[in-house]
């Protein structure tokens, strides 16, 4: 009984596990590639914790731990990782990272115990308590470790020599599961079938995959809920258009024009404010090239789709005027009169409550997870102070660095990779600036994180070799 108190297996998680497993082995790509796939299952939990009130660890937890098994299993495990740090200033960052993030969740809510209040998720909903230690201290930091150890472990597979083509794979592979559960969902709904991808939502959290917002279906795809699936959607996005722009894969821009229409069908405001947020640096680009009066055929074929949408909708507006009243009531209720809901106000209030905490706590923050905002900044603030805040803006920094050697020496598909990672993880900020209550900023940006550094190491000389006392070892 007590085991069972403890942890209770799911069985369809396990299923999910072994399928993407098995996937990866079928085409003979890494561990890397599976546990990139299972990021796109994010209601699908491997287990539910009871003793952790109630948190459910998703699927790619099971594939962290099997990444960060072969890479310790090595026998050259430990001399890498001295290696790295040697080498690497991103893995003091992020082990300076894990050990405040410990800290922060042991002390910080006992020292300020009851001088500030937080939101802590219960089982009648968010609620406003006094800070004192909570279950979320626990597992949200467990997550971030997690997170944490992945860089370290992805970072030393690439040392070893895995090539770009498995990195590439990898994030292919996420975005392939994401729009094809994003296509099921939608297609099921229509049908009239409901909810199909009901017995793969495992985890023990509220699911809201069956509503509708102005007669329009709520797209949630293997997400908990529509701006979930937003959220997921406006990382892939930008990974497929940089992809697409740096070399002209039909593939990335297919898998994109499906999700930019799953989106603008999502009815999520996430979603719609991430990709008015995310049309800025492509409208600049296109602007840009116009001033130099040189257009590539990526920009005329943007440009070509632009146009033809804008006489498709003129078109429409001539000979059904009332066409589109359905999705301007979608608009207004999920963007226009957001902020005016009891939703966007309960939102607005956390987060006004959080940054009074950080003040409330001197500065140190409250602790990692011991509470909830609804912006992926101010958790950081409110949870890690001023001091977390910066180490967190250094490694978001080192992310999207790129140095002088990497460009000059790098080949073309290797540079599309690493920026199109790099957008992948700018986009996911975009949209957890918006709705993510955690600080943790997530597997992808881990991953991300070492695929960027360490893939640059390589160039860090002139002649396009490793750095200095790294050497390539076999897979």
């Amino acid at each position: 009984m007590r085991g069972e108190y403890l942890m209770q297996p799911s069985v369809m998680g396990f299923v999910v596990c072994v399928a993407l497993f098995c996937g990866a082995k079928l085409f003979r790509s890494s561990i890397l590639v599976a546990l990139m796939a299972s990021l796109a299952f994010g209601s699908t939990a491997i287990a539910s914790l009871p003793s952790l009130g109630g948190s459910s660890p998703l699927i790619y937890t099971v594939f962290c731990g099997l990444l960060v098994l072969s890479v310790v299993w090595h026998r050259t495990a430990l001399q890498d990782l001295g290696r790295a740090f040697t080498n690497y200033p991103a893995f003091w960052l992020v082990t300076l990272l894990m050990v405040y993030a410990v800290i922060s969740c042991v002390f910080f809510p006992r020292i300020f115990a009851g001088q500030t209040s937080v939101f802590v998720p219960t089982k009648l909903g968010v609620s406003e308590l006094a800070l004192a230690p909570v279950s979320g201290n626990i597992s949200q930091t467990g997550y971030f470790v997690l997170g944490g150890i992945t860089f370290m472990a992805v970072s030393l597979l690439l040392m070893r020599g895995v090539s770009i083509d498995d990195v590439r794979k990898g994030f292919f592979a996420w975005v392939f599961c994401h729009t094809a559960m994003g296509v099921l969902d939608l297609a099921g709904k229509m049908a009239g079938l409901g909810d199909i991808l009901e017995p793969i939502r495992t985890a023990s959290y509220a699911m809201l995959t069956e509503a509708q917002m102005s007669g329009f279906w709520r797209i949630a795809g293997a997400q908990a809920e529509a701006s979930g699936f937003a959220g997921v959607s406006l990382a892939c996005l930008p990974f497929c258009y940089v992809y697409w722009r740096r070399t002209g894969s039909r593939l990335a821009l297919r898998l994109g024009l499906v999700l930019l229409i799953l989106v603008i069908f999502s009815t999520s405001s996430t979603g719609y404010v991430g990709l008015a947020i995310l049309s800025i640096p492509v409208m600049l680009s296109l602007l840009r090239s116009i001033g130099r009066q040189w257009l590539s055929s990526a920009d005329v074929l943007i440009l070509a789709l632009f146009a033809m949408g804008f006489f498709a909708v003129l078109l429409i507006l001539v000979t059904y005027p009332r066409f589109f009243d359905p999705f301007l009531t979608l608009f207004d209720t999920s963007v226009t009169n957001k902020m005016q809901s009891s939703s966007g106000q309960e939102r607005m209030y956390w987060n006004i409550k959080s940054l009074q905490s950080m003040i409330d706590t001197r500065g140190l923050g409250v602790g990692f997870g011991s509470s909830r905002a609804s912006s992926w900044p101010i958790a950081v603030v409110s949870q890690l102070g001023i001091a977390g805040s910066m180490l967190m803006a250094l490694a978001v920094f080192m992310l999207t660095r790129e140095t002088r050697a990497f460009r000059l020496n790098a080949d073309p598909e290797t540079q599309a990779v690493v920026a199109a990672t790099r957008a992948a993880v700018l986009g996911g900020l975009v949209a957890s600036s918006m709705v993510s209550g955690t600080p943790d900023p997530g597997i992808l940006f881990f991953v991300s994180l070492a695929v960027s550094t360490c893939v640059q190491a390589r160039y860090a000389d002139q002649r396009g070799v490793m750095t200095a006392g790294i050497r390539h070892y076999p897979a």
